[in-house]
């Protein structure tokens, strides 16, 4: 008969979430608006070639860069 049990972390080991920290917020808000520019750019090369509107804005774009780039600053 096989083990059927699986490896559980302890309480201790488990990782809390936190909240942002002011300067994270400030950190974001400035990549945020740094990568707006570049996120417009790319969305109208991509509205030209396809010719539809149906892909995700530059906003939601420049928020999703600031969200993959601003951890990186605060995992080193």
């Amino acid at each position: 008969m096989s083990d059927q049990t699986i490896d559980l972390p302890q309480m201790s080991e488990t990782r809390t979430a936190k909240k942002p920290t002011a300067e994270f917020g400030f950190y974001f808000g400035i990549i945020f608006l740094a990568t707006i520019p570049l996120a417009t750019f790319t969305w109208a090369l991509k509205v030209l070639r396809t010719g539809s509107l149906k892909h995700k804005g530059p906003m939601a774009r420049a928020w999703t860069q600031a969200r993959i780039i601003t951890p990186m600053i605060f995992s080193a």
